[in-house]
């Protein structure tokens, strides 16, 4: 609903859940953007085929396209057509995913009982935890989420700008140029310039150093694992530093036990990269391949990685990530699967024998700085010597009280008391 001086009425607004994005299992189309009634959507579908002939994987066409489904659920739910979008509905849209709560979910285990729903977004964000310090998800959207919906919906703006399918003006415009004052004024010289052209309702985020779990709680959460399966996946992953995606999606023959090696594919630049594991992680792999000799196929290209039940099937990213979750759950902590790759990542750059290009390497970054991060001490080690230091200065002796010549100490007594200051 939409008033006399243009602003919409957001706070009524229900963003309905409707269409979804499936996986079709076409290396042609691996997601397409269903409506509400399950037609393809053919805008998202021309934008997601344009990112795979640009060379973006899967995982990056189903990211794009969460965002495709965002902004479509808004403009079906303010009854605007996609190419009719102007800056008023891409501002709305900006403010709503900023601000506006999620919409509402019924678990599946739920959905068949009446009057039974479980609402995900009726959940608020709670206290961090006590022991990672990490918030669970709220009921809004994080700023990282509004801030790549922005830059994708830009960039499917310009793409059907340029192929005349579209509305001529992008309803996402770049943000408006410094009046006065030089470009990068205040740029850092020891961080590399960022080329990207930022959105005028991008929002900032905040900077956040990456987490990593201490060793006594890495200890606890990998006794807790449930199976040699699992202990070979975790001690690969903090070993290795490898993302949880490209450490799953490797082969039997890329295990190389004889020299303590692994072969991934890297994530964004998708390069063959052989990287060093430590040895613990392959005697757990040796006692899961006994476990499932002769129940899972053994073949040099044959997944490396299996379910644990009948009937088998590879082990995806998400059956990994519901199995790290449930170590965690038992304990109390939310540590991420990502955490494990920081982990590795401060363990090698704060070893002083190891040079810090040799973990750039390690880890496939582009640029040292990105490197230089894990070099700073981690939040749990800077609260310990924080709190030392206050330890430090509660046990040393009281300072008598200064008294300035030519006054008597019982002036002072009246004063201050007998006890001095």
């Amino acid at each position: 609903m939409i008033d006399e001086s243009g602003a919409r009425d957001l706070a009524s607004l229900v963003v309905a859940r409707i269409g979804r994005l499936a996986e079709s299992g076409d290396p042609w189309e691996p997601y397409r953007l269903l409506d509400h009634a399950g037609r393809p959507v053919a805008p998202a579908a021309a934008f997601l085929g344009e990112l795979q002939a640009a060379g973006r994987t899967a995982a990056t066409q189903r990211s794009y396209g969460m965002d495709l489904l965002r902004w479509f659920r808004f403009v079906w739910a303010v009854d605007v057509p996609w190419d009719e979008a102007t800056r008023v509905e891409a501002r709305d849209y900006c403010r709503w995913v900023q601000v506006g709560r999620k919409p509402a979910t019924t678990h599946w285990r739920r959905s068949a009982a009446p009057g039974s729903p479980v609402s995900v977004s009726a959940v608020s964000r709670g206290a961090p935890n006590r022991v990672t310090g990490r918030s669970a998800p709220g009921p809004t959207y994080a700023p990282a989420t509004a801030a790549h919906g922005e830059s994708v919906l830009r960039g499917f703006y310009d793409f059907h700008a340029e192929a005349g399918s579209g509305p001529m003006v992008n309803p996402f415009p770049l943000a408006r140029r410094r009046q006065h004052g030089r470009v990068d004024a205040h740029h850092n010289p020891m961080e590399p310039h960022r080329r990207e052209r930022v959105g005028r309702y991008r929002p900032k985020l905040p900077r956040r150093l990456p987490r990593r779990i201490p060793d006594g709680v890495f200890n606890e959460l990998f006794a807790g694992l449930g199976s040699h399966r699992d202990r070979a996946l975790v001690a690969f992953w903090v070993s290795t530093g490898a993302r949880a995606s490209e450490l799953l999606g490797a082969r039997i023959g890329d295990l190389d036990a004889g020299q303590q090696l692994v072969t991934v594919i890297r994530k964004g630049s998708q390069a063959m990269q052989q990287i060093p594991a430590s040895p613990d992680a392959f005697v757990w792999h040796r006692l899961y391949q006994a476990e499932v000799h002769g129940k899972v196929p053994a073949g040099f290209d044959d997944p490396l990685w299996w379910t644990l039940r009948s009937p088998f099937r590879p082990l995806t990213y998400h059956a990994a990530y519901r199995m790290f979750v449930r170590a965690n759950q038992a304990l109390g902590m939310n540590w991420t699967l990502h955490d494990l790759r920081h982990t590795a990542a401060y363990r090698m750059a704060r070893d002083p024998e190891l040079p810090l290009t040799d973990v750039q390497w390690i880890l496939g970054h582009a640029h040292l700085t990105t490197t230089q991060i894990y070099i700073s001490a981690p939040a749990d080690e800077a609260i310990a010597s924080v709190l030392a230091h206050h330890v430090r200065r509660s046990q040393q002796p009281a300072m008598p009280p200064l008294q300035a010549p030519g006054y008597r100490s019982e002036s002072l007594n009246v004063l201050f008391g007998e006890d001095g200051w």
